[in-house]
């Protein structure tokens, strides 16, 4: 294993940090994005238990059949159909190296793992306690998104020959053989089963194999994280199993789960997938922990989205279908100077400038009035005649779509001025990630050389932070929204009123108050479980539905990262301890990490809207690897 990653460190260094002479930023994004589509993953949105060889689509699918014979259907991590398999995901690679997910589906229960090494992948299948009889494992070498493979399958052994490469897939199906049809090889889930794709090991050596890439696994992440190993382990899971390549963009991304993935795609044989635009970001920022060239792919793609009228849009999905009325929370320029920051290399802050300027520039000339910006939503010509185009378009829900906390009790009965395409209301969350986007836009300016837009920008921080002072209430203490059409602050909040902190607005004394105040407040935010969306005494906060009382991964994320701008550490702390445990709540019980969680109960699983395996919800993780110094 060591060998291994000192080889690949030095291939990164060559390949990523040295860009060619000569060679623009775009061509090197191009190299980059080829390379990282290659070799053994579970590259295919459709089913985890799918192992694809990219370039070439070559691909080993796993499928299983009950005593009866009833086929099951696609294996994704969270699907809820009464006839889904239920999937508790352990380790994954970024890279295929190894990969680990059990089971259950009509009373069978397996534990499937994987081992890769360049045209060499090895599937074991085992039984685990409970496991009914009587059940078949399906093996199917096939070709994926109409690429050619010759496939020949003879009783329990298959070849997969990609066209016009030089090597073939010789590989043998080895366990308690049933019968060969239709070109699918079907063995016993009585007993234990190897797929060895282009070698050939028996079931001991399959798993000696297999233990030896698991034990580097778990090595490799306690030296580096120790007592914070399943920390880390969760986010790299959840990133590792969401990550995919889609054969419509010709990209490897990383989209929020793969239950989202698939209905944005008529097609089944062309993959799909859907890019929501905060979420993307705080991908790329968490995946800069550990993959670079993962980082940098989805902040560049997601960046890359952006809408004809200037704006990077709420989601990008197949087909270039865009939220074309409505963006998401600023925080592009946070996830990319974060990621550089990191790494240090200007190529990827050349690519993306450009286009984050452009969307900075966007949100001054149509979202602001008085000063100040508001959540909106503009109309436009339809492009795709789907129904998002026109449902909540230039009104109050389309605008809280923006927002990114869509059903929030923030944006009840607000009004919506038509003209101007907003609500009327002065968005204390959305005018702080806004200054805090034009503070870290402007050190990018700076590192690239652009003096002028860097006084650009750094202007344009500072007459919205002026202006700030319009939503501060003295005597609660804390900043609101405020009505434009009256000028009245609104008092339900939620913990968007702390974002201030990211934007250096509040003095130190003005953030106290605020944190002792609010978010130490037992009956406002604080609790064993924090930080809900809607105050513990706000009526909407027992609704325990969406952004109405739950708790939320990357507000957390964002109260903490304001926290680091002021002289807190001890509420630093103690935020961070807690998002971890709600984070190992979950995790250390069945391996998921939620999109969403209860905030009496710290549960992800008590209510159908909340996605079992989203990615953001790691972002409680990686408050407690910010705080304890792994991120650096």
């Amino acid at each position: 294993m060591k060998k291994r990653v000192l080889f690949q460190f030095f291939v990164a260094v060559i390949v990523i940090t040295f860009p060619v002479k000569g060679q623009t930023p775009s061509e090197h994004y191009e190299k980059m994005q080829r390379e990282l589509a290659a070799g053994w993953n579970t590259w295919d949105t459709r089913s985890v238990l799918t192992h694809v060889f990219l370039p070439y689509g070559a691909a080993v699918d796993l499928n299983l059949t009950d005593e009866n014979g009833s086929r099951a259907k696609l294996f994704r991590i969270g699907d809820r159909g009464n006839d889904a398999a239920i999937m508790h995901p352990g380790p994954h690679t970024y890279d295929g190296y190894y990969t680990d997910i059990s089971l259950e589906w009509k009373g069978l229960k397996l534990r499937v793992q994987s081992a890769a090494e360049g045209l060499k992948n090895v599937i074991l299948i085992t039984p685990l306690d409970g496991n009914k009889a009587g059940g078949k494992i399906i093996v199917t070498p096939k070709s994926l998104w109409y690429r050619t493979n010759n496939i020949e399958v003879k009783d329990n052994k298959f070849i997969l020959k990609p066209f016009g490469a030089d090597f073939t897939f010789e590989s043998i199906v080895k366990g308690d053989m049933v019968e060969e049809q239709n070109k699918e090889i079907y063995v016993s889930a009585d007993m234990p089963a190897v797929v060895c794709c282009g070698c050939d090991m028996n079931l001991a050596e399959a798993r000696k194999f297999i233990q030896s890439h698991a034990d580097s696994f778990v090595e490799t992440n306690k030296q580096k994280f120790g007592e914070n190993y399943e920390v880390y382990n969760a986010m790299q899971n959840v990133l590792a199993w969401d990550n995919i390549y889609d054969p419509t963009i010709n990209r490897v991304i990383t989209p929020v789960s793969r239950i989202w993935n698939v209905g944005w795609s008529s097609n089944p044989s062309m993959g799909g997938f859907v890019l929501f635009c905060w979420d993307t970001y705080f991908a790329s920022i968490m995946l800069s922990a550990g993959n670079k060239e993962l980082a940098y792919a989805n902040a560049i793609e997601i960046t890359d989205a952006i809408t004809e009228n200037g704006f990077v849009p709420n989601f990008y999905a197949v087909n270039n279908y865009k939220s074309r009325d409505r963006s998401q929370p600023p925080v592009g320029s946070l996830a990319v100077w974060t990621i550089y920051g990191k790494y240090k290399e200007k190529w990827f802050l050349e690519l993306v400038y450009d286009n984050l300027l452009t969307w900075n520039r966007w949100w001054d000339k149509n979202r602001q009035v008085d000063g100040l910006l508001c959540w909106g939503s503009s109309p436009f010509e339809k492009i795709t005649y789907r129904w998002w185009e026109t449902d909540g378009v230039n009104a109050t829900p389309g605008g809280a779509f923006e927002s990114g906390l869509d059903n929030s009790q923030m944006y009840d009965d607000i009004p919506f001025d038509k003209e101007k395409h907003v609500q009327k209301l002065n968005d204390v969350g959305l005018s702080s990630l806004y200054i805090m986007d034009c503070d870290l836009l402007a050190k990018i300016a700076g590192a690239l050389g652009k003096t002028a837009n860097a006084k650009e920008l750094k202007a344009r921080a500072e007459r919205y932070r002026k202006n700030m002072v319009k939503l501060w209430n003295e005597e609660k203490g804390l900043y609101y929204n405020r009505h434009t059409d009256s000028g009245k602050l609104n008092p339900r909040i939620s913990p968007t009123n702390f974002y201030p902190l990211l934007a250096h607005v509040p003095t130190q004394a003005q953030a106290k108050r605020m944190i002792d105040n609010h978010l130490l407040n037992p009956d406002e935010f604080w609790g064993e479980w924090v930080i809900p969306t809607t105050p513990r005494n706000d009526p909407a906060y027992k609704d325990n539905t969406y952004w109405r009382g739950r708790i939320w991964a990357p507000l957390n994320f964002l109260v903490y990262m304001g926290l680091r701008n002021y002289d807190l550490p001890e509420v630093r702390k103690a935020l961070s301890d807690k998002s971890k445990n709600l984070l190992l709540k979950s995790w250390l019980k069945d391996g998921y990490v939620f999109e969403n969680y209860n905030a009496d109960t710290g549960a992800g699983d008590d209510v159908r809207n909340s996605d079992k395996f989203y990615h953001w919800g790691a972002l409680l993780g990686f408050i407690t690897l910010m705080e304890e110094g792994y991120f650096e």
